[in-house]
């Protein structure tokens, strides 16, 4: 499992998570979707990796979320 938050500190709670910045979850979010990466819309949804994704997978996944993070 995995998800993304955009915050100055670490997440442990829901109380933390509601600090999270949503705008810059939302351009990361569309960001990753117009390079071929779906990713649930919501920053409070978890994302799931399986046996389907290929080290090819990951490694774009890696790329795109490398470039989109380098725009926000």
């Amino acid at each position: 499992m995995f998800g993304f938050f955009f915050t100055a500190g670490p997440v442990h709670s829901y109380e933390d998570a509601k600090h999270s910045d949503l705008s810059k979850f939302a351009r990361f979010h569309r960001g990753m979707l117009e390079r071929g990466v779906y990713l649930a819309p919501s920053q409070f949804e978890a994302g799931f990796t399986s046996l389907a994704h290929t080290d090819e997978d990951i490694d774009c996944t890696i790329a795109a979320a490398r470039e989109v993070m380098a725009g926000l």
